[in-house]
């Protein structure tokens, strides 16, 4: 069967079409270059170097976490992709690539179409600490897009961003976006705005005042009340309930949330649901991707709903844990101890009941047999000669009895001897 288009929807597609392929041809100026941390950080904000007087211990270590590093002004230090030639193309086809170039005024992603330089666009943030990946955003005046390819750890290589199947600048960044890749933006256009515009003095990073809330006034009275040990005019979320716990890691990793109120309103200790519309579905724990919903997964799970616990009771926002399965496996325990005297346990809480190892190797990772690796369909990349796209494997948050990875495993205990 045809379907017959219009003659006015074929015209204004024309039109449309005539104008990209313009600016696609001719757009090639610059983007704006970005201070790598701003020296002023915008009020009522004291930047996180401002902590370190005080809080040296804690500063030293969360530097290095996934959160403080989830964005930075983009340098050569912090792009894990290589510039060097042979190593920085990702070809789209027989006529297309883009390269990542060294220049004077800064590092950029260049496409070539049949050898002809057709567009290039800045490095000027980079988004993720690159433990599993990273992918890069350009100025365009006030305005923030993604650039076409990004870098994906576990195959060492460039990649197309995910679902670029065409090289394309055009990706808007939206204020949803930077609230959990960042500390603070603020925007300058209006609530309406079909793109989004940006105050350029980014406060990078998820670092101490996107838990404890803005510092400038904390700082302030310290430094003239050094003798006050009480910590005045900050949020302390050791205080919170269990709600206002799990709201603040929920903001970002509770699935997809519609804002009810702009951008960066949501403040440590609010009730999420005064700024956001949740997702009410009852949605089934297989149908949930790995990424994005850490929360909805473990909400699913048993030892979260017979058990008082938060995310806090395993993770250490302070300190980069990444790849500890004995230490995360430690604080499984402080539930799951075998039947004693010393160790009594809640009936919600039974010890492993795996018996080919010795109670001293179970303790040793509990992670890989009940929150396994997993590959997510929302985060898929296309590698340079692959036909299919490629799933960064993330670990799930929903607890339980996996029987196929406990026998990989034991498998792996056996090599290992």
């Amino acid at each position: 069967m045809k379907v017959h288009c219009p003659r006015s929807v074929l015209v204004i597609s024309g039109m449309l079409l005539s104008i990209c392929l313009f600016i696609y041809c001719v757009d090639k100026h610059p983007s704006t270059p970005q201070p790598a941390r701003p020296d002023t950080p915008p009020e009522p904000y004291a930047g996180s170097l401002s902590c370190a007087g005080c809080h040296k211990n804690i500063y030293d270590t969360h530097i290095h976490t996934a959160h403080y590093l989830t964005s930075q002004a983009a340098s050569l230090k912090n792009i894990k992709g290589s510039f060097a030639s042979g190593e920085n193309k990702f070809i789209f086809s027989d006529y297309t690539h883009v390269a990542m170039e060294k220049r004077k005024d800064g590092l950029y992603q260049v496409e070539y179409n049949e050898g002809v330089e057709r567009k290039a666009r800045r490095f000027d943030i980079t988004v993720g600490s690159g433990t599993k990946g990273q992918t890069y955003l350009y100025w365009w005046k006030d305005s923030l897009f993604q650039l076409p390819i990004s870098w994906f750890t576990a195959a060492n290589q460039w990649s197309n961003s995910p679902g670029y199947l065409r090289v394309a600048f055009g990706r808007p960044i939206t204020s949803r976006c930077l609230e959990c890749h960042s500390t603070y933006v603020h925007v300058t256009s209006p609530p309406d705005a079909r793109v989004e515009e940006y105050d350029h003095n980014i406060l990078f990073g998820v670092d101490c005042e996107r838990c404890h809330g803005p510092g400038l006034k904390h700082v302030q009275f310290h430094g003239q009340h050094p003798e006050e040990k009480t910590g005045k005019f900050i949020i302390n979320p050791a205080s919170f309930t269990r709600q206002q716990k799990l709201d603040l890691c929920i903001f970002c990793h509770g699935g997809r949330l519609e804002k009810t109120k702009p951008s960066f309103s949501f403040q440590p200790g609010d009730t999420l649901t005064n700024y956001f519309a949740m997702d009410t579905a009852q949605l089934n724990a297989a149908d949930i991707d790995v990424h994005g919903n850490q929360y909805g997964l473990l909400a699913a799970s048993k030892c979260f709903r017979m058990s008082q616990m938060t995310c806090n009771t395993c993770h250490n926002t302070h300190v980069n844990e990444a790849g500890k399965p004995a230490l995360f496996s430690e604080r499984c325990m402080t539930c799951h101890q075998d039947n004693s005297a010393t160790h009594p346990q809640p009936a919600s809480a039974p010890a492993c009941k795996l018996k080919t190892l010795s109670a001293t190797q179970l303790k040793q990772n509990c992670i890989d047999c009940h929150m396994p690796l997993q590959p997510s369909q929302a985060i898929m990349v296309q590698l340079e000669g692959e036909t299919a796209p490629t799933s960064a494997y993330m670990r799930t948050h929903f607890i339980k009895v996996y029987p196929d990875e406990t026998k990989k495993f034991l498998q792996s205990v056996k090599k290992s001897k």
